[in-house]
């Protein structure tokens, strides 16, 4: 058992190692992933900011849990689309043919896409400096907001390995990330709920990017989190869970 728990994590760091290659062989994923929400939050900060009422003296501060998550969805987009380049060139059957545990090739996928977009998060975070965000959090705090992002990025990133293998074209392996990226925008990321419309707002209130949003405004600002933080990890881990199942069965079909 413990022999097999080995084999398990040495194929994985394999597995990780071989997509983090790779990643950093085409960089401009990484970059082009992470100018995007750049230029959301520059644009939201210094044209519309000043428009927009949050009861905030600060917009950025306010608009920083947004533009993060709005950052990995579109991270994950990649990780759908390298599991379809995958498969069309027949890499899972060459991988199956040595003895090696078969979900470690997905773990490696999965993980990877912790990383790069750990490496975007980093990135816009001091962007966000550099345009005046400042937070009162200690290191707690932090590391509470790094767990719910990195338990966002987890449960996204099975989303985007279901899409990856089920996926009949290139186009499509990432078209599924689109609905996901617009969520924030229906969602207290920008604005308060209470500004929309009743059934926008019934919309907003009810839905996950809203909790994960709320609960990394407080922790990042200090202030107390109440039910949130709950709501927002249950999102994650449920979404995760669910997903992680799918994908398993969509790959034992596939593969």
């Amino acid at each position: 058992m413990e022999t097999a728990k080995q084999h398990f994590f040495s194929d994985m760091g394999v597995m990780l190692e071989r997509s983090m290659r790779h990643i950093f062989r085409s960089i401009d994923t990484i970059i082009t992933v992470t100018i995007m929400p750049i230029a959301f939050m520059l644009l939201f900060v210094y044209v519309f900011g000043g428009a927009i009422q949050t009861g905030t003296t600060n917009y950025v501060n306010y608009l920083l849990p947004g533009i993060l998550l709005i950052a990995i969805a579109s991270g994950i987009s990649y990780t759908a689309y390298r599991l379809f380049m995958d498969m069309q060139r027949g890499i899972f059957e060459r991988f199956h043919s040595m003895p090696i545990a078969r979900s470690t090739v997905l773990w490696g996928h999965v993980l990877s896409s912790l990383v790069s977009n750990a490496i975007s998060v980093i990135v816009i975070i001091l962007v966000a400096l550099i345009m005046g965000f400042r937070s009162s959090a200690g290191i707690m705090s932090w590391l509470a907001v790094g767990g719910i992002l990195a338990l966002f990025t987890l449960a996204l990133s099975w989303v985007a390995v279901i899409a990856g293998l089920s996926a009949k074209t290139v186009d499509g392996a990432g078209a599924f990330s689109y609905p996901i990226i617009f969520l924030p925008f229906i969602s207290s990321a920008f604005v308060p709920t209470e500004s929309m419309p009743p059934v926008v707002r019934a919309f907003a209130e009810n839905q996950p990017v809203t909790s994960i949003v709320e609960a990394i405004r407080a922790l990042l600002s200090g202030q107390p989190v109440g039910n949130d933080i709950w709501i927002a990890l249950g999102w994650c881990l449920g979404i995760m869970i669910v997903a992680y199942i799918f994908a398993m069965r969509v790959y034992r079909k596939r593969v």
